[in-house]
């Protein structure tokens, strides 16, 4: 099966091609620190426009001296079919509104308590947000999520086996820390076992 180009350019089948993406990517974003995003994107138009014209006259001109084909140059995106089907498109309104509504129930359980021990780790990752927003705004984090999508799943596909050993020693640390957590919120309990992942209480 023939994989979405997507994920081409996030594995680097193509390396110019990833490599022009993400440059262009990177620097965009880059320049949104010393520029408005209007300037950015009428710039950014501007260049392909004059890149992607003198291109097409190019080869208008290498064809009618008859040193070219006459194809156009921009062809293949021209052919691209990016259009949706009804179905398709109700599919993913369906998906996008199944998204949103489970996105909300989860923070009404959060924020009113639905269960203490959540909302005591939804209290703790936002205080340290509040840190990270001192750090850096959300611009600089979002051009480090960007270099992570186009490095983070190739170094996982070439190192999956050594990045499994090390999650699993992590969430067997994580599911220790949550047993206690959970006995204390519960009123105290029997001590952890000490396998990976702890043992959880047995009900008499």
């Amino acid at each position: 099966l023939a994989s979405p180009p997507m994920m081409d350019l996030i594995y680097w089948k193509d390396t110019e091609r990833t490599g022009m993406v993400l440059t262009g990517l990177v620097v965009g974003l880059l320049s949104l620190f010393q520029l408005s995003i209007i300037t950015v994107v009428s710039t950014l138009s501007l260049a392909i426009m004059c890149f992607t014209i003198s291109v097409r006259i190019y080869y208008q001109v290498l064809h009618i001296l008859s040193w070219g084909d006459g194809e156009h140059p921009f062809k293949a995106y021209l052919d691209l079919d990016i259009s949706l089907s009804g179905e398709q498109a109700d599919l993913y309104m369906q998906k996008a509104i199944v998204m949103a509504l489970s996105a909300a129930d989860t923070l009404k359980r959060l924020f009113f308590v639905g269960s203490l021990l959540d909302s005591l780790k939804f209290l703790a990752l936002i205080y340290l947000v509040t840190y990270l927003g001192d750090l850096c705004n959300g611009l600089t984090l979002l051009i480090i999520g960007v270099i992570a999508l186009f490095s983070l799943p190739l170094f996982y596909r070439q190192r999956q086996e050594q990045v499994n050993g090390f999650f699993a020693k992590i969430q067997a640390k994580i599911d220790n820390i949550k047993d206690i957590l959970q006995r204390l919120v519960q009123g105290g309990g029997p001590p952890p076992d000490p396998t990976p992942g702890g043992a959880k209480p047995k009900t008499q």
